[in-house]
């Protein structure tokens, strides 16, 4: 009898002592959870911040260059893409990990030949995209440009829809609709609200070259995140980088030959002569909107890495806004009713959009909350 019983206070003391080494396995879990987690808000808030002042600072240079004197839309495209050698020295540090990817750490690698591919049509596609873009900055006001770009974020939902699986809900098809009257209100804009002075076949043309860049950025985004998933397969610094510097150098090099091609190399060395604030702030002009670009660039790809390229998108255009009140401030741009109705438009769309994600970040984690008690219950039934 005595033995029967000491049997059962072992039996009970063992199946304390695994309680408690389950109890403790699942805490050490939770709090490498939560460890992981906080690590990636962190990482995403340094994107976003790389987005925003990237984007807002890299504008208004490229708008300064063309008020004091520049007039060279590949060099003003060439200035958005070449600063990538500032970040070469980043291969020196430790590659830290993005995410937990492990699932993809044994696919095979892909060949050279489809990298070589994949970077050269996507470098092919930026460098027009920029120059796009350096065409409507010359012939737009900063302000009016900048809330045409919101419409990047409607384009970057259309691809995303048919590329990457984006489904859309009342909340998207909203943001979709207002950023699309937000930028088309600007076509009716009066020739008193264009302080540049130019015609309106030139403003019409910045106009379309303008939505023509929105279009190709936000194609380019979801290609950017196709690519991530089904081509490279990994989630790491490094696999930021390469996609960040190897497109940048093929797009470079396209724009150096459109640069020799067009021969606007030869009035170069004029144009700095002629700058209104000195050849030193021309020099200083271009350099500092290559890094700010460069910033922006890391910001995205990162953000693309974390979320997906809708959100890196939809931050991006939560910058833009930023852009025409500084360029009232700068640049003294009008900001006219229809300007006024534009940016308020553009704003409601994307609090629309990021009200979607927020209702789809909660639906997540009920999801992973309701999968966690089921393991649990299946263990302690156990």
């Amino acid at each position: 009898m005595a033995e029967t019983q000491e049997l059962q206070l072992q039996i009970m003391v063992k199946e304390a002592k695994d309680a408690e080494s389950n109890e403790a396995s699942v805490a050490g879990q939770a709090t490498v959870q939560h460890s992981r987690a906080y690590q990636r808000w962190i990482r995403i808030a340094l994107h976003i911040f790389f987005v925003l002042s990237g984007q807002a600072a890299a504008t208004l240079l490229g708008r300064q260059y063309y008020d004091k004197g520049g007039n060279s839309k590949w060099l003003a495209t060439l200035v958005q893409l070449v600063g990538f050698p500032v970040l070469l020295p980043y291969y020196c540090l430790p590659p830290p990990k993005i995410s937990d990817t492990s699932s993809n750490e044994t696919a095979p690698p892909p060949s050279f030949l489809v990298l070589a591919s994949v970077y050269f049509s996507l470098g092919l596609l930026i460098a027009a995209d920029c120059f796009l873009y350096s065409v409507g900055l010359l012939y737009l006001p900063v302000s009016t440009y900048s809330l045409i770009c919101a419409s990047q974020l409607a384009f970057n939902s259309f691809f995303s829809f048919f590329l990457n699986k984006q489904k859309f809900t009342p909340f998207i098809i909203n943001s979709l609709v207002l950023l699309t009257i937000s930028s088309t209100l600007l076509v009716f804009q009066s020739d008193s609200e264009n302080p540049t002075g130019l015609s309106k076949v030139k403003y019409i043309i910045g106009f379309i070259c303008t939505v023509g860049a929105s279009a190709g950025f936000g194609l380019v985004l979801s290609l950017t995140q196709l690519t991530f998933q089904k081509v490279l397969k990994k989630e790491t610094f490094t696999v930021i980088m390469d996609m960040i510097v190897y497109t940048s150098l093929v797009a470079s090099c396209a724009t150096m030959v459109g640069l020799l091609v067009s021969k606007e190399f030869k009035s170069l060395k004029t144009e700095m002569g002629a700058y209104k604030l000195g050849k030193i702030s021309y020099v200083m002009n271009l350099v500092w909107t290559a890094i700010c670009w460069q910033v922006f660039n890391i910001g995205a790809t990162g953000l693309i890495f974390e979320t997906s390229s809708l959100f890196s998108n939809a931050i991006s255009v939560l910058g833009l806004p930023l852009v025409p009140i500084l360029a009232v401030v700068f640049f003294h741009d009008k900001m006219g009713g229809i300007k006024v109705i534009a940016m308020l438009l553009a704003l409601w769309g994307f609090l629309s959009f990021l009200y979607q994600q927020y209702l789809d970040d909660y639906e997540s984690k009920n999801e992973k909350r309701k999968a966690d008690e089921v393991v649990q219950a299946s263990d302690g039934s156990q």
